[in-house]
């Protein structure tokens, strides 16, 4: 188990599932944390038993399924209501009952809010606090205390605020957490409260919202001013804006200010995780989110390159295998021969000086037309290698194609394409039938071509984005066309421009279907 001097603390699985568009089974809860704990947080908030099923159910599918290496699970749930015997209230019974040894009970710090949420008297707030903690304390369970508001709450009244802290920490609660609910704090202002409720004597902790955009610096302003348990979520999960990003929290404070949180080799394997995590969430990943995101380590301009190329630190505040991620060269119009010997180089190539000159002056042009390389590595792999072979090699010729799209008498609106290839001496024509223009295409070529590279199976298209590049032009606008495809082993992105959206997307599926066999290992 982790060092209790200082707390990671996760509620992805309770605070960051109230995300809109997150809606997580008990399975999907599960296996978050088993990558939450393979990172080595020290607690992970399992969810609300007695209030929610799926986390009743949670709690007790995990003392069976959760073979936890580093964490101890939190069943998090409110004080004991107004009026009631903390021993007699049912929702103090479910967190007496989930099996987790430690519970996280949230509750009031802002005065307004027990005078008009609670609808109870200041007085009885503080012996609710005091007789839910001192009866789970009996039972033989750790308790942490949510001071929810208390920021609010503090600036309303900060003398009420700060009792609650004590109330709580003399009845046995071993961590006070502060949060910024609303998170309309900063961090100068939120260092100077919480350095007061540390003068409490208590032991402090944060937890904060994002709807400042401070999260994150608001944490480590708290730890800076004494906090020792620190809560967050998986990618930055949470409710409205979200709450502050566990990971980015971690590796600031790990590889910044040299505290020793979680295992090296646990540190490495962040970026994976986190990846894992938006598998099962189902959100797409940010690709900008700070150390673990696929752009936070990619380099674009020129100049950047050259510096990157003498020294990669020059431009880099990190090295990215710290937390597991890759530097990236991102080839676009802005692209210097740095650039593109740099990205050679990472796709296992060594440019010539007249040859990265060449490729330079091929990607402006195209840029200039509309093209991506940024966004369509596998487009200007090919390129690439095109300029180093010194000619175009593909695996086969394409002597035409054609798509017709009907509106067949039953209503349903149909694609057929029809190609006629060459590949290996051979002249194939195929015909395929799809729910669009592009889709019959795709049919069509993998007719053609899978009895020559049967591995053209297991090749997949997965996205298909469209943009409109100069909008005032209508319907002969300039299109260009993003694919996205993918085998057993990874995805690559390929790229066609055109006035014709039809030709646009052709010219990237032909080159998503040469990139498809060049991976399968087939030479061009």
């Amino acid at each position: 188990m982790a060092d209790d001097g200082f707390h990671v603390y996760d509620t992805t699985l309770r605070d960051g599932a109230q995300q809109e568009g997150l809606n997580l089974t008990v399975a999907d809860k599960l296996a978050i944390a088993r990558h939450l704990d393979g990172l080595g947080v020290g607690f992970i908030e399992g969810g609300w038993p007695g209030a929610n099923p799926k986390d009743t159910e949670f709690f007790r599918r995990a003392q069976t399924e959760l073979d936890l290496k580093h964490a101890q699970l939190a069943a998090f749930g409110a004080t004991r209501r107004a009026g009631v015997k903390a021993a007699d209230d049912p929702l103090v019974a479910a967190l007496r009952e989930s099996g987790a040894p430690v519970v996280t009970l949230v509750a009031k710090s802002h005065d307004r809010h027990v005078e008009l949420a609670l609808r109870t008297t200041l007085e009885e707030n503080l012996a609710m606090i005091r007789d839910t903690v001192s009866h789970l304390r009996a039972e033989g369970q750790r308790v942490f205390l949510d001071a929810e508001h208390f920021f609010d709450g503090y600036k309303s009244n900060p003398a009420y605020a700060l009792e609650v802290l004590r109330t709580a920490a003399e009845a046995g609660a071993s961590v006070i957490a502060l949060c910024d609910t609303n998170g309309g704090m900063l961090p100068d202002e939120l260092a100077d409260v919480v350095d007061e409720a540390v003068g409490t004597g208590a032991r402090i902790g944060i937890h904060c919202h994002d709807d400042t955009g401070c999260a994150v610096a608001n944490t480590l302003a708290a730890v800076r001013a004494g906090a020792t348990h620190v809560q967050g979520c998986a990618n930055g999960y949470g409710e409205r804006s979200g709450n502050a990003n566990l990971f980015t929290v971690v590796a600031n404070l790990q590889l910044k200010k040299g505290f020793d949180l979680v295992p090296q080799e646990s540190l490495r394997d962040m970026t994976r995780i986190a990846h894992a995590i938006t598998e099962v969430t189902n959100v797409t990943p940010n690709s900008h989110q700070p150390y673990v995101g696929t752009s936070a380590f990619a380099h674009k301009a020129g100049l950047h390159a050259s510096a990157i190329k003498v020294d990669p630190n020059l431009y880099q505040h990190i090295d990215p295998a710290d937390v597991g991620n890759d530097m990236r060269m991102l080839v676009s119009d802005m692209a210097g021969r740095a650039s593109v010997e740099l990205k050679g180089r990472e796709l296992g190539y060594r440019l010539a000086g007249d040859q990265s000159r060449q490729l330079v002056e091929r990607v402006k042009e195209l840029e200039s037309r509309g093209h991506t390389f940024e966004a369509a590595d596998a487009s200007f792999e090919l390129l690439l290698r095109d300029t180093v072979a010194g000619e175009r090699k593909r695996h086969f010729s394409v002597e035409s194609w054609r798509v017709i799209v009907e509106r067949r008498p039953a209503g349903d609106v149909v694609s057929e394409a029809t190609v006629k290839l060459h590949a290996k001496g051979e002249r194939i024509v195929a015909t395929g039938e799809g729910n669009g223009p592009v889709n019959a295409l795709d049919k069509a070529v993998r007719l053609a071509l899978e009895q020559l590279y049967p591995e053209l199976a297991a090749v997949q298209l997965i996205d298909f984005k469209v943009r409109i590049l100069e909008g005032t032009l209508g319907t002969d606008a300039v299109t260009r066309v993003l694919i996205t495809s993918s085998d057993a082993t990874g995805d690559w992105a390929t790229v066609g421009v055109d006035e014709n959206i039809i030709e646009a997307s052709w010219q990237a599926l032909e080159q998503a279907v040469t990139y498809g066999l060049l991976r399968a290992g087939h030479s061009a």
